[in-house]
């Protein structure tokens, strides 16, 4: 009989419900959004862990996973449909008489501990399903064994200024933790957490027992495991990561991430062989350009007709933009059709929607208002009339919920 043993597990967490993207996110857990022209957000952390020779993944899901659930399926276009490992789906169970809700990060790990004790691991690696970025994980654990840690935490560092937003990890000269604040009025380091650890799994199995002990616990990495670890003076080090990353948390950070695609210095390029991220992808036909087509530095995934203007956008699967439209600075997303005559700037149109012919959605910017664009949003399947107006930072179909 095959050993299922492996030395590194890792755990995704994707029951995001994302929240601050609206609209986008009422039927869909945050992870399964649409980027790029035909990836989810979730195809990241899930390629890099496979390119990483990472073969046994856990995907936590628990906001709204039917969709997650059915692209993941069995793992097939991450090369997961393994005998011994793969990818495996991790929803909250009942257990008993009881069931509850993943209830903190910490939490969802210690409900799956018998699922990572089922491959008997050195090292756990614990992951956030919705974060833009490509990171090699076996170098983090190279290093996590060299410094025989307990844990190994990913850090970028960050402008003073914005420190205070994150978790700040205090270190020694040889990166070695000796304190963590949570988001600091008076941030003495730059390195944030990006919420990548590396863990021993003998020792953060004893510290989630004892987390869950605790009635008052929060249950969170971040607020509970790390402070405790630090109180009782475990090895903690911090990896540092200074390639792309991006957390796309709001309609203005997704927004963006979308157009660094499309600037070559940006850092995220997904024409690299050396490390592809896989997809699942439909079957659809080539792209059509039209006669009466203008394409200028713009992406155009499969099954795309294209006979208006595109310029500086992205255009998703299976859409169709007719004569006289014009689309700049935008994002339109899967099986969406952008009728004649409209004008569509720096916005995001949604799956399956329809915009009626003169409409227009949005407006030019030049920069960003205290940091955040002001994108013009149409849900997903939401149908426009024609003459439809839709002002730049408003959205249709949803609401943003701080």
């Amino acid at each position: 009989m095959l050993s299922r043993r492996k030395e590194c597990v890792a755990m995704l967490l994707a029951g995001g419900q994302g929240t601050r993207l609206g609209a986008l996110t009422e039927e869909t857990a945050k992870p399964a959004v649409p980027f790029g022209a035909k990836y989810r957000i979730i195809d990241f952390p899930i390629s890099n862990t496979v390119n990483s020779g990472i073969d046994t993944i856990g995907v936590l899901t628990q906001y709204k996973p039917f969709e997650l659930n059915q692209y993941i399926g069995n793992g097939q276009p991450w090369d997961l449909d393994r005998i011994n490992g793969g990818a495996f789906i991790l929803p909250p169970y009942q257990r008993g008489k009881t069931g509850e809700w993943y209830k903190g990060t910490a939490n969802a790990i210690y409900q799956n501990i018998s699922f990572i004790d089922s491959y008997d691991p050195d090292y756990v690696l614990i992951l956030s399903g919705d974060h833009i970025y490509k990171m090699d994980y076996s170098k983090m654990l190279d290093k996590h064994k060299e410094n025989k840690a307990d844990c190994t935490i990913a850090v970028r560092n960050v402008p003073i200024e914005e420190a205070s937003r994150f978790g700040i990890m205090n270190t020694r000269g040889n990166n070695e933790i000796f304190e963590f604040e949570e988001k600091p009025e008076k941030p003495k380091s730059t390195k944030a957490s990006m919420g990548i650890y590396i863990f021993s799994w003998g020792k953060l199995r004893q510290y989630l027992i004892q987390d869950e002990e605790n009635k008052n616990s929060s249950n969170d990495f971040g607020k509970n495991i790390i402070p405790m670890m630090l109180k009782d003076k475990q090895k903690l080090y911090a990896y540092e990561f200074d390639s792309y990353w991006k957390d796309v948390g709001t309609i203005s950070s997704l927004w963006e991430a979308n157009m660094d695609i499309l600037n070559a210095d940006s850092g995220i390029n997904l024409n690299d062989k050396k490390w592809k991220i896989y997809s699942r992808n439909m079957a659809e036909p080539p792209q059509f350009v039209g006669d009466d087509a203008e394409v200028v530095h713009a992406m155009i995934s499969e099954g795309c007709y294209v006979n208006g203007k595109v310029t500086n956008s992205i255009i998703y699967h299976g859409s169709t933009i007719e004569k006289g439209a014009e689309i700049k600075d935008s994002i339109i997303m899967s099986n969406t059709m952008i009728g004649a005559n409209a004008r569509i700037s720096h916005a995001i149109i949604g799956w399956d929607c329809e915009v009626g012919e003169n409409s227009v959605i949005g407006a030019p910017q030049k920069a960003p208002i205290n940091g955040e664009w002001q994108i013009a949003v149409v849900g997903p399947k939401i149908k426009l009339e024609r003459n439809s107006v839709l002002k730049e930072g408003e959205m249709l179909g949803g609401k943003i919920n701080e």
